[in-house]
């Protein structure tokens, strides 16, 4: 027996393994079984060339073992093995890869040569190998190689150090012995030799592995002609299912097909609205499966909901969710994407410098916007079925990140109209606007019913223009963040400068403020400059008097910022504005020579209305209830 030590960097690498690099201990399976799958895919690489191996594809395998009393987990595989010195090279020194070796190798021989898809060796035997002193006291690895007589053993029980002798291992290949931990307060490491949850391990990280996975499972059943007594027998089982959906040709899969996998691994009742399956080959290459669900999840809008795709390398999963594969505003696509140019072991700091992931992650943005595109040119009850759902998320995308993004989504997001009475795209609105138009008009309430009965939106609807109405809270940061569309800028029907009357009009209006501008003034001091200014307007139709703002905050962002539960408050820089063709208006002129304290009540009363009709509560409605009363008692 030959005893060997870890080098000094080994033991620190070995510690950090165990006790950082990977927090989740059931991963250690994967790494096994992928670290068996690349030993069976060498030596059927080297039988396509070495004609003095006899093998036939189908005879290879994977097996799994456990033994409850004794604490033990095996796995074991029929692929080359290792010879005593690739024991000590690739198990000796952690981090020296065996596979990378073969691989490289392999190429060089090749020249340039394209490999068989057949021949991928996706783990690196050494650094996840180790995973097993996680879960295990001791580590025993039986190898025989194809290239030696005799067969070797490797044992190890952790960073003190390994040794290597020769045993009696009778079959080509390599069979990993775990001797399980004992249970502690922290950690039930008993759940490493329960049937099920191995099953679930497989099923979870290694079901696309491409050879057989078997174990031995005991299936119950009542005797026959018994109510209550059962007999068991043990069955050897494949437990992965082998086949990856996503690397079968499209033709080749039904659509129940892909609605069966979405509803088992998403966990979503639903069909999915729209699937998009798609395979890259060049600078990277890739395959992908995503779904677009049909409705957000219970916790789709919370903290707690947690974004990303799975990431496989060459069917095997090593990462349940990365979020670097898809932006925010795409984060309610559920899928996966698999890909050989990712490795193994590769860590969440590395996959944020990987220039593969990114161009990925780049490539499967476009593909998705390119899907949602499709979807509402062709499609569109389908489309605002999912705007419905996630159209909230597309707006959020606006204007996050300064709006870095706008320009990606404009085309996405839609409003409802108010001459075609249903959603609208800006792209629509801007083909539907009048000769020598130069704004995009909006306006901003709780619903569409009562963003029509504004004050503010008569006059607009009046002169013919379109509307858009924007009835979600965000709408109109989102706004604010495109600025434009097309060359035409947004304004608020709401605003202080809409600007839509002739020059004769403007005229008359400015002769008949400037000659209240002290009636104005007094009402300002009444109301105790609660507002910026009071004038007559064009702009209201039948309704005698409305709110206006000036400035960058419209009235509906502050109720929405004040709504907020945040300290920061808000106020817009409001002006009202009175029907200058209205009664009123010849009331208040009135009032005003004659009666101060009518004026002053009416003042009072006109303000509240306003505010009223905005949405706005009002500070004093027990004084402005009894002020209408008086009115109503004259």
């Amino acid at each position: 027996m030959k005893k060997k030590q870890f080098k000094a960097e080994s033991k620190k690498l070995l510690d950090m393994m165990i006790h950082s690099i990977y927090s989740n201990k059931e991963i250690f399976l994967r790494e096994l079984i992928s670290n068996a799958s690349d030993a069976i895919d060498k030596l059927y690489y080297r039988s396509l060339t070495d004609k003095k191996i006899k093998v036939e594809r189908d005879d290879f395998k994977i097996t799994i073992e456990l033994d409850k009393e004794k604490r033990l987990l095996m796995i074991e595989d029929n692929g080359c093995g290792m010879t005593e010195s690739e024991l000590e090279i690739n198990l000796g020194t952690i981090a020296e890869s065996g596979s990378l070796a073969f691989k490289e190798q392999e190429n060089k021989k090749e020249k340039g040569k394209k490999q068989s898809e057949e021949v991928d060796i996706i783990g690196q035997f050494g650094v996840g190998f180790y995973s097993a002193f996680m879960v295990s006291d001791k580590v025993i690895v039986e190898s025989k190689s194809i290239d030696e007589e005799n067969a070797h053993r490797w044992t190890s029980t952790g960073a003190d150090g390994y040794s290597i002798e020769e045993c009696d291992k009778k079959t080509v290949g390599t069979k990993i012995i775990l001797q399980i931990k004992e249970d502690s307060e922290e950690e039930n490491y008993s759940e490493f030799l329960e049937n099920y949850r191995i099953q679930s391990m497989i099923r979870k990280y290694s079901d696309y592995i491409r050879y057989p996975i078997q174990m031995q499972v005991e299936h119950r059943h009542l005797k026959e002609g018994s109510k209550d007594e059962y007999e068991s027998h043990i069955e050897t089982e494949t437990i992965n299912s082998m086949i990856p959906l996503w690397k079968k040709n499209k033709n080749e899969i039904k659509e129940e097909e892909y609605h069966q996998f979405y509803h088992e691994k998403y966990m979503d009742y639903e069909d999915p609205l729209q699937v998009i399956h798609t395979s890259v080959e060049g600078q990277i290459s890739y395959h992908a499966l995503l779904y677009i669900p049909s409705h957000a999840s219970y916790d789709y809008y919370s903290k707690e909901y947690e974004k990303g795709l799975n990431l496989y390398t060459s069917g095997v999963m090593i990462m349940e969710k990365c979020s670097e594969l898809l932006p925010d505003y795409f984060s309610f696509v559920k899928g996966l994407v698999d890909s050989n140019d990712v490795s193994l072991n590769i860590s969440r700091e590395m996959l944020q410098q990987d220039r593969r992931l990114q161009l990925i992650a780049k490539n499967i943005e476009k593909k998705i916007k390119s899907e949602l595109e499709s979807m509402l040119e062709e499609n569109r009850e389908k489309y605002e079925k999912f705007f419905a759902a996630f159209g909230m998320q597309l707006k959020f995308g606006i204007y996050n990140n300064f709006g870095m993004d706008k320009e990606k989504l404009q085309d996405l997001i839609l409003f409802h109209s108010s001459t075609e009475n249903k959603l609208t795209t800006l792209k629509e609105y801007i083909s539907r606007m009048k000769e020598n138009q130069e704004k995009i008009y909006y306006a901003c309430g709780e619903s569409i019913a009562k963003i029509d009965l504004l004050p503010q939106v008569e006059q607009v609807k009046e002169k013919g223009f379109e509307i858009l109405y924007l009835t979600d809270y965000v709408d109109e940061f989102v706004i604010q963040a495109l600025m434009n569309y097309d060359g035409k800028s947004f304004i608020n029907v709401s605003t202080g400068n809409l600007d839509l009357d002739s020059d004769s009009e403007k005229e008359e209006l400015k002769k008949e403020n400037d000659s209240s501008k002290k009636m104005f003034e007094s009402m300002q001091k009444i109301l105790e400059n609660e507002v910026e200014a009071v004038r007559f307007t064009n702009r209201l139709k039948n309704h005698p008097v409305c709110l206006t703002a000036s400035g960058n905050i419209s009235l509906e962002m502050e109720k929405v910022i004040n709504a907020m539960p945040t300290d920061e408050k808000v106020k817009a820089k409001t002006a009202m504005e009175i029907n200058v063709h209205h009664k009123i208006a010849d009331k208040l002129k009135k009032l005003y020579k004659k009666d101060n304290k009518a004026f002053e009540n009416y003042t009072k009363v006109l303000y509240a209305q306003a505010r009223l009709i905005e949405g706005f509560t009002i500070e004093n409605p027990t004084e402005i209830s009894n002020l209408i009363c008086e009115i109503l008692s004259e």
